[in-house]
């Protein structure tokens, strides 16, 4: 019991600034299917399984922001992890995830269709690269719940759909998060959001594209820290970027995505730097 409510606090409060000690501020409860944690003070709405082998899977709505968590993988060194994932018999995925401040959790690029395919419940594999002793592959497999209520509760928290067509495209996007017959002729350059005090965060936004290269309908997928204004500040970018057709005609209809890495410069006369990727 104390791993589990170690592991739950973290998928909670994976957040800079928040001690350990506010997880008994959130009302836990039983759920039919996945469990629930509740914090209307800090607007969280938190869907959460917990497995014999330290593992912990949240899906979880804070303050308009939706994320998918994984709690207790071997400490990350890095700002961002690979980890290979398959529900059932299907293939494994590539996914790039991002570490929180507490490296052992790890955040999802696309949570929202993550968390309606683990909706379905059933066998869950996780390859984490290098994470075992010697340099060696490290291997979850899991019997992940069937969440019928849960799950639903955090997207619906968020105004995420509970089905959207749209996953289908986001599979079918390239490493750079475009169709391949696109490229960008502008891309996105967000600012650094002022005032804030976080050192380093990411944003993962969606957009729908237009016949003249610009985008519309942009939607933060996730971001991290939930509060530190990069969310914000990738959108505010979308509005000055383009995207071209390869072979030189209108951009075909469709989604794209794209992620942005925030990094504070020490330099006092620029204030910040960023990288996009």
């Amino acid at each position: 019991m104390k791993t589990a409510l170690i592991l739950v606090t973290a998928l909670a409060y994976a957040i800079p600034g928040a001690a350990p000690a506010q997880a008994k501020d959130a009302t836990q409860e039983a759920a039919a299917d996945w469990d629930m944690a509740r914090d209307p003070e800090r607007k969280l709405t938190l869907a959460h399984t917990v497995f014999d082998n330290g593992l912990g899977i949240g899906a979880r709505c804070m303050n308009g922001s939706f994320q998918v968590l994984i709690s207790g993988l071997p400490p990350a060194t890095d700002a961002t992890r690979q980890l290979r994932i398959a529900f059932g018999d299907d293939d494994f995925d590539d996914q790039r995830w991002n570490v929180a401040e507490n490296p052992e959790v790890a955040i999802s690029d696309r949570p929202s269709p993550l968390a309606r395919d683990m909706r379905e419940g059933g066998k869950m594999q996780i390859i984490v690269a290098g994470g075992a002793e010697g340099g060696r592959n490290l291997r979850y497999v899991m019997d992940l719940p069937a969440s019928s209520a849960a799950i639903d509760e955090t997207l619906q928290a968020c105004d995420r759909p509970l089905v959207d067509p749209r996953d289908a495209e986001l599979d079918a996007l390239g490493d750079d998060g475009l169709p391949m017959n696109i490229e960008w002729a502008q891309q996105p350059e967000p600012i650094y959001p002022q005032g804030r005090t976080y050192t380093r965060g990411f944003a993962t936004v969606t957009c729908l594209t237009q016949p003249d290269g610009r985008v519309r309908d942009c939607v933060v997928e996730t971001e991290h820290p939930i509060n530190g204004g990069f969310g914000r500040a990738a959108l505010d970018a979308t509005r000055r970027a383009r995207l071209k057709s390869k072979d030189g005609g209108e951009v075909p209809l469709g989604m794209i995505q794209f992620r942005t890495n925030f990094m504070m410069d020490s330099t006092p006369s620029t204030g910040s730097r960023l990288r996009s990727n």
